[in-house]
């Protein structure tokens, strides 16, 4: 490769390289997916689908399946399939979300439960919920099913927990580190242990992969939990969301561990109670900067994407595992 051929690959973001190597199988993917959300009884299901499936998300839960699986030699279909699962338990999960959190804007655009209902959302996220448990069991593997639908039961259940914990100021670390792990990163780790299942890798580099995207997801979610309040002209992010929605994300939880009273009243009032004021998200992110408690976020982010990347080094060498380590390094470059 020349200076300037290596100059320009450096420019591309490292999810885009991923996804130029994987084009011919992202391709089919997308294929799968159009010809997957279809229904020929109910014309809502794919207007709804095809407005949050094609607004430019980064399809990088997919990737990771096929980027495992082709990381382990595998040289069937199926990993098509699986790819297309993931994207779809990620859609519906996010349909959902934007129902309970009451959001109005996803991926730049007005949400789903926006533009139709908040019926409309659950009832089609139901839909591809549905259609994401026909796909998987194209691949014929039991251990597959077992490993996509214990993800799918654990995503609902870290949603469920995040509702009773997110206002709850007795809230601690080990318990947002349970529902990060339940709503963002069990869909990674399923996503890419199941690229190594249907390739009959060696239980260690399964276990590898599991490993990679578990602390891939959770470094992604923590970012996204810091950038809430750090912001980023890279993201185009709001601040503040989080704190307007009252969520208690590790940024606060920090700072709360370290509150006087007078600062826990503050909290309690903004977070517990939800009586927010002019001026308090910036008095929420003053004490973020007292406590120290964004950099700590940072650290506690950077250790995971350590962890995601030195998991990979009990796979074969090669140019997919070389990418999948960029990508992790790329997860918690968007602080930068």
């Amino acid at each position: 490769m020349s200076l300037g051929e290596a100059t320009k690959r450096a420019a591309i973001k490292p999810h885009e390289q991923l996804a130029a190597y994987l084009a011919p199988e992202l391709e089919a993917v997308n294929a799968l997916i159009r010809e997957r959300m279809s229904s020929e009884h109910a014309p809502r299901i794919p207007e709804v689908t095809a407005h949050l499936i094609e607004a430019g998300g980064k399809r990088l839960r997919p990737m990771l399946t096929l980027a495992a699986a082709k990381a382990c030699g595998y040289m069937g279909p199926y990993h098509i399939h699986l790819a297309a699962t993931v994207e779809f338990i990620h859609t519906a999960t996010l349909l959902h979300d934007d129902v309970v959190d009451e959001s109005a804007q996803r991926r730049g655009r007005p949400t789903a439960n926006l533009l139709w209902d908040n019926k409309s959302s659950v009832l089609v996220g139901d839909y591809l919920f549905a259609r994401a448990f026909q796909l998987m069991t194209d691949a014929d593997n039991m251990r597959v099913l077992q490993i996509l639908s214990n993800a799918s039961a654990t995503i609902a259940e870290g949603e469920v927990l995040q509702l009773t914990a997110a206002q709850d100021l007795k809230t601690d670390e080990s318990v947002y580190l349970q529902v990060v792990r339940g709503k963002t990163a069990a869909l990674f780790s399923a996503a890419t242990e199941v690229g190594g299942v249907l390739a009959e890798a060696d239980d260690t580099v399964v276990k590898a992969l599991f490993d990679y995207g578990d602390a891939l997801g959770i470094s992604f979610q923590i970012v996204d939990d810091l950038l809430d309040y750090w912001g980023s002209a890279q993201t185009g992010k709001n601040i503040g969301d989080d704190f307007r929605e009252r969520k208690l994300t590790l940024p606060v939880i920090k700072a709360i561990a370290k509150a006087d009273e007078t600062e826990r009243a503050f909290w309690v009032k903004t977070i517990e109670k939800g009586k927010q004021d002019e001026g308090d998200l910036d008095h929420a992110i003053a004490l973020l900067n007292r406590h120290n408690a964004l950099e700590e976020t940072r650290e506690v982010a950077l250790d995971w994407a350590e962890k995601a990347k030195a998991a990979l080094s009990v796979l074969p060498a090669g140019e997919v595992v070389h990418m999948l380590s960029d990508i992790a390094d790329y997860v918690v470059a968007r602080l930068r």
